[in-house]
């Protein structure tokens, strides 16, 4: 469990060997417009790392967001297209490894942004074939220089287990899941820690739907911190990297602001305690 003075500058790396960054903002359920606005409001306010997908129909405007900041006079640090970390995620797995290659080159046309940080399995759906078939298209892809790094999202034990047992020439950096201390997914993070896979928290907020519970304001009043702070804070303890969202820009920043306090070890396991497995959006952890 981590201690570390969290910050936006924070980063965390990857079997990849490459870094990413350990606060990012999440994109799903935002338009096209919101993402290009909200990525240049996050850029501004320090934000270097980027979660969309083909699923939610962003990408182009999520690159354009990211390109437009580089190139404004709001760009005061000069950064470049190398200190940003920029994911998306594949629709659907297929046993066609030209479909896959296809739709990596389409992602990064529609980004603009010439190479993909981190391209991930948006979920386990498709069968074994199609899962395998795909991570071999998308470690083509690697090698090729098109993604700098690879992983999953949503995938549960016997699917991480069955790809290692594949025996792949890259291993997944990352496994996507929903993480926050009202499903903790104790076995999903056990076989990833086996093999090495970070992991990333989306919906670490719980898409708002127990800020009200009653250990969750008592510690946020404890710690003088928001609902919001203590569970991404809770996130960042364990060593996950949360993907909040929010599109407004005052949530941005508040979202982001949790290095000033650190959760006892005793109130975390009192919002461990919390799990009740729950499901905010969808769960494909346990499909064929």
């Amino acid at each position: 469990m981590s201690s570390s003075n969290f910050s936006l500058a924070s980063t965390v790396k990857l079997s990849s060997g490459k870094l990413m960054p350990q606060i990012q903002l999440g994109l799903y359920q935002m338009s096209g417009r919101e993402a290009r606005s909200s990525v240049r409001w996050a850029l501004m306010s320090g934000y270097r790392g980027f979660d969309s997908a083909q699923m939610y129909r962003n990408e182009k405007e999520a690159g354009q967001g990211i390109r437009d900041f580089l190139h404004s006079p709001d760009n005061t640090e000069r950064i470049k297209r190398k200190d940003i970390f920029y994911t998306t995620k594949l629709l659907s797995n297929s046993t066609s490894y030209e479909a896959v290659r296809r739709s990596i080159r389409q992602s990064i046309q529609a980004c603009g942004l010439g190479y993909i940080d981190l391209f991930l399995l948006h979920s386990p759906f498709g069968g074994p074939a199609a899962r395998l078939a795909t991570w071999r298209a998308v470690e083509d892809a690697i090698e090729a220089g098109e993604i700098k790094s690879g992983g999953v999202s949503n995938f549960g034990v016997r699917h991480i287990e069955e790809l290692m047992a594949s025996e792949p020439r890259i291993a997944p950096a990352v496994n996507q899941i929903e993480l926050h201390p009202f499903n903790t997914q104790l076995e999903i993070r056990a076989v990833c820690a086996k093999y090495g896979i970070t992991i990333e928290a989306y919906s670490p907020l719980a898409q708002a739907q127990r800020m009200k519970h009653p250990v969750i304001q008592a510690l946020s009043k404890k710690y003088s911190c928001t609902p919001a702070q203590l569970m991404i804070r809770w996130s960042l303890q364990y060593g996950f990297v949360p993907l909040p969202k929010s599109t407004k820009r005052e949530r941005l920043l508040e979202n982001a602001d949790i290095g000033w306090f650190e959760i006892s070890k005793a109130d975390m396991a009192k919002l461990d305690e919390l799990d009740e497995g729950l499901i905010t959006d969808w769960d494909p952890t346990d499909a064929p």
